[in-house]
């Protein structure tokens, strides 16, 4: 339709003639005149109004699932998160089962010994005093500890206490290159030192040039006048190496550390002294060599009843 002048009249006329009926509607209520013609309207477009809710539906119903989606969103970020700190409460555990069997194995060795001990937990790794290779653990004079004590876990020697506070201590680790313990050979009683090389195996110089050593020996501590710094019968480590002689008046070996120092936490301070040498015997058992499995030859029997050639003609 052209915008001409009588276009825009009969436009403003419709506006004014729909507002008027509005104020009629309204007014009348119930018994509003164009209440039949509302009905009528309703019964012509009722089915139009059907096709496009039906239409419209799919979209409120996408706009509930998207609420939806939202909760289940919701519900799965709280199943993670509580999955999570079930995650980290059986972690907890598994670390307190790994200290708790630790602390069972710390127990037997100073059983073994006959060593009385402190359990302490390693806090802290580092060159407290200026040392390569030292440990700081959470007890301290207040709990008895003294300069010099022996240090061990389940395994075997750890170090001595070199520096105490009231709560915690420095331990000296037996790797540290300024670490030096008497040590005895399991059986012969051959004795040596025992000398830390890092990261490396221990380096012990016997005294016996002449002693017979092989790979797999294994060594404790001979122990100090005293029992300070170094308890008697503590496992050392097993022998992975024997250097020739070369005519000298003593006999080196590489021996291999029981303790795995980088793993430490739970250790033992050994604050009172076995009574009698324990010497071997805290050393954990030997292997069971294997039984050899019999084995059966058999072999084909030849007959002897063979016949020669000149019998059949007989």
């Amino acid at each position: 339709m052209r915008d001409t002048r009588e276009s825009r009249l009969l436009l403003v006329l419709l506006v004014a003639i729909a507002f008027a009926l509005i104020t009629v509607d309204i007014r009348g209520g119930e018994d509003s005149p164009l209440d039949g013609a509302r009905q009528a309207a309703a019964s012509v477009f009722g089915p139009v109004e059907d096709s496009v809710a039906s239409a419209v539906d799919p979209v409120g119903n996408a706009v509930a699932a998207v609420r939806e989606s939202g909760d289940r969103h919701d519900r799965i970020r709280r199943l993670e998160e509580e999955n999570t700190k079930l995650k980290q409460r059986l972690g907890s555990d598994d670390r307190n089962r790994a200290r708790s069997a630790e602390l069972d194995k710390l127990l037997r060795t100073a059983g073994a010994g006959q060593y009385g001990i402190k359990g302490a937990q390693v806090i802290g790794i580092g060159a407290a005093q200026g040392f390569s290779w030292t440990v700081t653990i959470d007890m301290g004079s207040d709990d008895g500890i003294r300069r010099d004590m022996t240090v061990i876990n389940g395994d075997g020697l750890v170090g001595r206490v070199t520096t105490v506070g009231a709560s915690t201590s420095t331990v000296l680790l037996a790797i540290d290159p300024d670490f030096t313990v008497g040590t005895r050979m399991e059986g012969s009683g051959e004795l040596g030192f025992a000398t830390g090389r890092g990261d490396r195996s221990l380096h012990v110089q016997l005294l016996n040039g002449k002693a017979r050593i092989k790979k797999g020996d294994r060594m404790v501590t001979f122990g100090s006048q005293a029992d300070k710094p170094f308890v008697p019968g503590v496992p050392v480590g097993k022998v992975v190496r024997v250097d020739p002689t070369g005519g000298d008046l003593t006999r080196t070996l590489q021996v291999r550390p029981y303790v795995q120092f980088s793993k430490l936490d739970i250790v033992g301070v050994v604050v009172q002294p076995p009574r009698d040498n324990p010497r071997d015997t805290v050393l954990p058992p030997k292997p069971a060599k294997p039984k050899p499995t019999p084995t059966v030859t058999v072999t084909a029997n030849p007959s002897a009843t063979a016949t020669s050639p000149a019998a059949n003609r007989s």
